[in-house]
């Protein structure tokens, strides 16, 4: 494998299957910002803390960058390690690769010094893209630990890094819409607009290509790298209009980290799908997304369910006019519909999930025509498209009964796969090509899905599996509980019992037994109390913004003991 010959993302006749069909297109992400660049240029497309920028600036900005990056000396396949906080830059990062023919490894902002280590090493990234100073941390100083044991390239032969190791890049976008550049920390003059066109002619990359690798969340270990084209990115679009019923003058505010499959679409690709102007924060802040809203008068709000249960905590919410907002899509974890009642409840707008996956893509979807009970209640309708199918515990189908069985899919949305990762890929896939999610689901006679559960996320207590998610359940239903998250904790006895952490509505201890209280009071089963509780002032959250279960899993086997597994 070199870098001039990255893999290929899918052959021809899935391709020639999916585009005959009508959910694939040659469009790419540059042509439409081109578009709309052409057909309106002062509107704005980015509004970021950062930087404003017009659709012209944000065509301009990643051609001039894309250019740089070809008289520099990249060639097309290489892969780009992108290391950035939300913001314009970002996306003026993703699509000036694209245009320059390079594949983005989109690394979480909250990723450590060795993850990042790891996905350089896994991915053969020839420059890493950072800003001057990255979450309070001077790239310089990063560069030195990182390269501080040194980094193996085994992809690129042909022509090695500087000093055996990928070049730095920094950047700094100022708020006028100027962009910086550094190359191993020293200026590097961007080409004017002529001369980077002519430079990246013939170069960018196709809607069928290997256009981005973004790690997972690396909530259980060093992160995979999913592959994605897009194709597969852009097929949320019409399923998100649908869905939400989108008309001509919607504002997105996406507060998702960028690199991973939620950021990404409602980020970067779907606002660049319908002209939409697209607001961004550098980092998540539950207040700050509050007033955005409302100085943007946004109308379609992506946020995780983490996020959207901080923004109901969040101090002076009822203060601000959100009156605009018409949609918030959620998910990447538990939907609780209890705090997504309330928020639509607060706000007037509807709560709408996609379930899915970074690697599997969308799945099912709900919309503002279901009723309330399907919308909170369930993961929504199965889209048609993507062929899901459940299976059992030995591996048979059981998706004519309805489950519950592990959901697995494949369509025009699924990813195709893991990047230069057999095993993970041989684990990833049923044995008839089918992509498993790891989900236990059923779906009703009406094509509404739930999720009941992980097929690994379970506790043995005294030999008996319990559903994680059904602690998590039980135990967000109270009403003091504003986020919580259940991990196994030891038990001598019975090997394991179910440790909830929890962050309460005022901010003080909940004890063990107000909790057990509740849950008799509500008629909870014991078999979903939870036998050990920690109160947090917050969760640790993973790079994706979910629950980092592998720290809760080390604070319990601190507090407790290791589960013997």
């Amino acid at each position: 494998m070199t870098a001039a010959n990255p893999p290929a993302a899918f052959d021809q006749e899935t391709i020639d299957e999916y585009t005959r069909a009508g959910y694939w297109t040659g469009d790419t992400i540059a042509s439409m910002v081109a578009g709309h660049a052409a057909a309106r240029p002062d509107d704005p497309a980015l509004l970021a803390t950062d930087a404003t920028l017009t659709w012209s600036q944000y065509d301009t900005l990643s051609t001039r960058l894309a250019g740089g990056y070809v008289l520099a000396g990249r060639q097309p396949g290489e892969r780009v390690a992108t290391l950035l906080t939300n913001g314009a830059l970002v996306h003026v990062a993703y699509l000036a690769a694209q245009k320059a023919g390079l594949v983005t490894v989109g690394i979480g902002p909250r990723a450590g010094t060795a993850e990042v280590r790891h996905l350089i090493r896994r991915t053969g990234a020839s420059a890493l893209f950072t800003r001057p100073v990255h979450r309070g941390r001077a790239a310089a100083e990063l560069a030195a630990d990182l390269w501080a044991d040194g980094v193996v390239d085994p992809y690129r032969q042909a022509r090695p890094a500087p000093g055996g190791r990928p070049e730095h890049l920094t950047a700094q976008l100022t708020a006028s819409g100027e962009l910086h550049l550094l190359r191993d920390g020293k200026p590097l003059d961007l080409p004017d607009l002529a001369t980077a066109a002519a430079a990246i002619a013939g170069r960018g990359l196709g809607a069928d290509d290997l256009f981005f690798l973004n790690s997972t969340s690396g909530t259980t270990g060093l992160p995979k790298c999913v592959m994605q084209t897009m194709n597969t990115r852009k097929y949320f679009g019409p399923l998100a209009a649908e869905a939400a019923r989108f008309g001509p003058d919607e504002v997105f505010a996406s507060v998702l980290p960028a690199p991973y499959g939620f950021g990404q679409w409602s980020g970067h690709v779907v606002p660049a799908m319908y002209g939409y102007p697209t607001v961004l924060a550098e980092e998540f802040d539950a207040e700050q997304t509050w007033q955005l809203i409302e100085r943007h008068r946004v109308t379609v709000l992506a946020a995780v369910t983490s996020q959207f249960v901080m923004m109901l905590n969040a101090e002076g919410r009822a203060a601000r006019d959100v009156s605009s907002l018409r949609v918030l899509f959620t998910g990447g974890e538990r939907v609780p519909g209890d705090r997504a009642a309330r928020f639509e409840e607060e706000t007037g707008c509807a709560v709408l999930q996609f379930y899915g996956s970074n690697e599997a893509g969308p799945i099912s979807v709900t919309r503002v025509d279901d009723s309330r009970e399907q919308r909170l209640g369930t993961a929504g309708r199965v889209i048609p498209q993507m062929r899901v199918r459940l299976f059992d515990a030995e591996g048979a189908d059981v998706t004519a009964t309805g489950g519950p069985g592990q959901c697995a899919a494949r369509g025009p949305g699924l990813t195709p796969g893991y990047y230069d990762d057999p095993q993970a890929n041989l684990q990833l896939f049923h044995p008839q090509g089918w992509m498993l999610t790891g989900d236990l689901v059923r779906i009703d006679p009406a094509g509404y899905l739930t999720v009941t559960g992980r097929v690994a996320d379970f506790l043995i207590r005294g030999g008996h599996n319990v559903s994680v998610l059904a602690v998590e359940e039980a135990v967000g239903g109270c009403a003091r509980v504003a986020q919580v998250a259940v991990v196994p904790a030891a038990d001598e006895v019975l090997g394991e019992r179910a440790c909830a952490y929890v962050v309460t509505t005022d901010g003080t201890d909940l004890t063990l037994d107000e909790l057990r209280a509740d849950l008799a009071a509500r008629g909870i089963s014991k078999y979903e109390w939870p036998e050990r509780l920690v109160t947090l002032a917050e969760l640790p959250l993973s790079a994706g913004g979910k629950a980092d279960k592998a720290w809760l899993r080390a604070d319990a086997a601190t507090r407790f003991g290791q589960p013997a597994r």
